[in-house]
């Protein structure tokens, strides 16, 4: 069975907003592998809106020199939303109504992992309802101090269990969670 794993850059105050401001200067080539690695367990990106909209501005207009390009522009998108009809970066899907339904379904389906990239609000929702499979952090060491974070918003305590980490040598943090079991009553 597929599993839906999200990857996020984020900051030690929980900022996952705009990384392009702050994630950069640690970029290395471990990370480039993390991320890499990502990509190649892969073949179906899961996104919210409003990441879908900023990337399909963005992806298809980059060619296949810029490393990512390739992999952004040829797997299938699935769009979480109420407002879009229909996609415009192609290969895309729109899905709303019994989400959590429809991804179940789809994870049952043959394939690679489905990757969740940015999409703060995705993210805590599927946690939530208990759909990721697993979330994955590259802990950056800065305090950005404004700005979405990940948990903004959670109404809920949602136990993680640690099923890895690994210290890059720029002070990263890359740190592999998954849902914690529910402890009986």
């Amino acid at each position: 069975m597929r599993k839906i794993v999200a990857g996020l850059f984020i900051s030690l105050d929980g900022v996952v907003e705009a990384p392009a401001e702050w994630h950069f200067p640690y970029f290395s080539d471990d990370m480039g592998e993390v991320v890499g690695g990502q990509m190649a367990e892969s073949d179906t990106m899961l996104l919210g809106r409003r990441t879908y909209q900023e990337f399909a501005e963005y992806w298809p207009h980059q060619s296949s020199d810029e490393p990512p390009a390739d992999y952004m522009n040829g797997a299938q998108k699935v769009v979480v939303s109420t407002t879009l009809d229909k996609g415009t970066w192609e290969p895309t899907t729109i899905i709303s109504g019994d989400v959590n339904a429809q991804l179940t379904a789809l994870k049952a389906q043959p394939g690679k992992d489905i990757s969740i990239t940015g999409s703060p609000t995705l993210v805590r929702t599927l946690l939530r309802d208990g759909v990721l499979d697993e979330l994955r952090l590259l802990l950056h060491p800065i305090v950005v101090g404004k700005g979405q974070r990940l948990f903004d918003g959670a109404a809920e305590t949602t136990g993680l269990t640690l099923v890895s980490s690994r210290t890059i040598a720029n002070g990263v943090l890359y740190l592999v969670y998954a849902p914690a079991p529910t402890p009986a009553p």
